[in-house]
This record gives structure tokens, C-alpha cells and sequence, in this order.
């Protein structure tokens, strides 16, 4: 017992210093700050683009200018890696609560919702599994909800987590919802993600399994590293039931749409089958690590008994060899004529004796 919790401590310290070594930050590539717009009328949907700080700005202008016109017009504004001076921009535009401004300066926060009078403030992540490094890529985004007009800001990674982002902006079926349909939309596309990746983190759980059996000693560093991925995921999932109860409890307060009601449930529902099925991941592989540690220390074992049969085997002629090496006169083997061929074959026979037994104990 005292063995196999060693060989866990050891192998607990060694992955350690894999996730200290695999966590070191890159390098990180400058953003470059972009803004799209989408200015929606009826069935009439704009896009537009911009690149760079002041046509960022004035794009933003534009797309709020539009909404603020007519109340049943919508503007989606897209902001890609804003710059502090877009955000304070944005911030003076809406009038934003110094609190609310500080969150959208930093990054790393978890999900959650506030409500800053008439701004709805959300925070989520999104994810993806990139298959070939096996690894999770987990985006923040920020999304702001007043009136007729929702912001969208991407924190972070450069890469675009999601491939269907653009269904949000364009879906007339989520767009008649207004801004609540566009944030419950990003909800459930967020959880869409989160069930992908579950999938591939899945397959990579399987092949591990047959790793560890197989007695693959490369795959305690990729357990570890895929337990990493599995806890972000769960970061990113877990705290996102808290924001769908919140939604929940402002339905007849701000008095939600029955069919929006029925479409966040459903998304509450998938979300609760993720969370379960990281539950799931996160014991499966504590337990394919402890038998992991097992398989070692039993092989840890196996190779002593073999060192330690070896080793006694060598012991047998040594002892014979060094009692005759003895400098006294009276020993009758060393004037015998075959006193060295008995000897010899007295150092076999206790050696074979010896391996012999190893052998019948299993232990060569």
C-alpha cells in the first residue's frame, strides 16, 4: 500500500511539472482591433467591417446611430480584440458604470451576469477541441444588451473558436427576438461548443485507456494534459448554469417571451447533460490515473524481483569464491588435484539451485 501511494505522489509531482511547463504562456501575437456591424430593419440585414482604431470608432458610431433612430430597428456590433480607447469609447457612447468599464478592460473572468440599469451585462466562454494537439481552446466574450442594440466583444485567443458565429447575426428566426434572442442564441452556441468538445475529449479518453494497458509509458504526461483540458471545460461550463438561473429569474420581471422562456430551457437542459458528462470525464480519468499508477508500480515491482533474483543468484559463487580466496594453510581443497574443478562446479550447482527457486517463485 505504502508502494502504489508512493508511485501516485511520484506521479502527481512528475505531471506537476509537465502542466508548470505546458502552461508557460506563449508569446502572444499583437491583436489586430476589428468591428463589425450589422444594422438589422424588418427583413433588411447590413454588414459592415472595419479594421484599425479611428474606422473601428466610427463604424461603432454609425451602427448606434442606426438603432437609436427607430426603436424597431436592431444593431449588432462584433468587437474583435478592442483596443482600451474603443472600450472607453463604447463606455462614453452608453454611459457605462465605472464597475461595468473595468470588467470589459479585463479579461479572465468568469461567466456571470449584471445588470447595470438598463444594461445587461454577460460574461461566457466559448470552446473548441483542437483535435491534433489535443487541446481545448476556451475564448472570453463579453456581451452588452441595451435597448435595441447588443455588443459583442471577443477577449483573448486569436483564433476563431466557433466556425457558425456568423449564425447569430443571421438567423431571421433568432433576430425577431430582438437583443434577448441574440444573447440566448450565443448561449446555446456556446454550449453547442462545449458538447463538441466533450465528444473529442471522449474518443482521446478511450485511446488512453487502451495506452495504459497496453503499458505505454508516455501516457501519464497525456492523462495529465487531457484532465488540464477537462478542467477548463468545466471553468468555462460550470458557472454558466448560475447566468441561466439568473435569466430565469428576471422572465417575469422584464417580462420575457414565452418562446424565448422555452428556448433558454432547452438550452438549461443541454447545458445540465454537459456538466454531467464533465462530471463523468473528470472521475473516469482520476481513475484511469490510479490504476495508471498501479500498472507502474506493479511493473516497478516485477523489475525489483528480477534485480533482486539476479543479484542473489551472483551471490551464491561470490560467497564460495571468497571463502577459498582466504589465506589459511589448513583448507584440504586447496592442495586437492580437484580442488578447482570442484570449486567451479560447486558455484554452478549453488547458482542453479538458487535460479531454480526464483524460477518456481515466479520471480526470473
Amino acid at each position: 500500500m505504502t508502494e502504489h501511494q508512493n508511485g501516485k505522489e511520484l506521479s502527481r509531482r512528475f505531471m506537476d511539472r509537465i502542466g508548470r511547463r505546458e502552461r508557460e504562456p506563449a508569446a502572444a501575437r499583437p491583436p489586430h482591433p476589428s468591428v463589425t456591424t450589422t444594422g438589422v430593419e424588418g427583413d433588411d440585414l447590413q454588414t459592415s467591417h472595419a479594421a484599425g482604431p479611428d474606422l473601428c470608432q466610427d463604424e461603432v458610431d454609425k451602427a448606434l446611430g442606426f438603432a437609436e433612430r427607430d426603436s424597431q430597428r436592431l444593431a449588432i456590433i462584433e468587437y474583435d480584440h478592442p483596443t482600451p480607447d474603443q472600450i472607453l469609447h463604447l463606455a462614453s457612447e452608453w454611459e457605462l458604470h465605472p464597475l461595468l468599464v473595468e470588467d470589459l478592460l479585463k479579461a479572465g473572468q468568469r461567466p456571470k451576469l449584471e445588470r447595470y440599469r438598463e444594461v445587461l451585462f454577460v460574461v461566457t466562454r466559448l470552446a473548441t477541441y483542437l483535435d491534433a494537439q489535443e487541446d481545448v481552446e476556451v475564448t472570453e466574450f463579453h456581451v452588452l444588451s441595451r435597448h435595441n442594440a447588443v455588443v459583442i466583444i471577443r477577449q483573448g485567443r486569436t483564433r476563431e473558436p466557433i466556425e457558425s458565429f456568423g449564425e447569430i447575426t443571421h438567423s431571421p428566426k433568432l433576430l425577431q427576438f430582438g437583443t434577448e434572442g441574440i444573447l440566448y442564441s450565443f448561449l446555446d452556441l456556446a454550449v453547442d461548443g462545449y458538447m463538441r468538445v466533450l465528444r473529442g475529449v471522449e474518443v482521446d479518453r478511450e485511446q488512453i485507456e487502451r495506452q495504459v494497458f497496453d503499458g505505454d509509458p508516455s501516457v501519464t504526461e497525456r492523462i495529465y494534459r487531457l484532465n488540464r483540458e477537462i478542467i477548463d471545460l468545466q471553468q468555462a461550463a460550470g458557472p454558466l448554469r448560475e447566468v441561466l438561473s439568473d435569466l430565469h429569474g428576471g422572465f417575469s420581471k422584464y417580462r420575457t417571451q414565452e418562446e424565448l422562456q422555452t428556448y433558454l430551457q432547452d438550452v438549461d437542459d443541454h447545458l445540465a447533460r454537459v456538466n454531467t458528462r464533465i462530471d463523468d470525464l473528470r472521475s473516469g480519468m482520476n481513475q484511469i490515473l490510479d490504476v495508471n499508477s498501479i500498472l507502474v508500480t506493479q511493473q516497478q515491482n516485477e523489475d525489483m524481483k528480477k534485480i533482486s533474483g539476479w543479484a542473489a543468484v551472483v551471490v551464491g559463487p561470490t560467497l564460495i569464491g571468497s571463502i577459498y580466496g582466504m589465506n589459511f594453510d589448513v583448507m584440504p581443497e586447496l592442495h586437492w588435484r580437484f580442488g578447482y574443478v570442484y570449486s567451479l562446479v560447486l558455484m554452478v550447482v549453488v547458482a542453479a539451485v538458487i535460479w531454480l527457486f526464483f524460477k518456481r517463485k515466479k520471480w526470473m
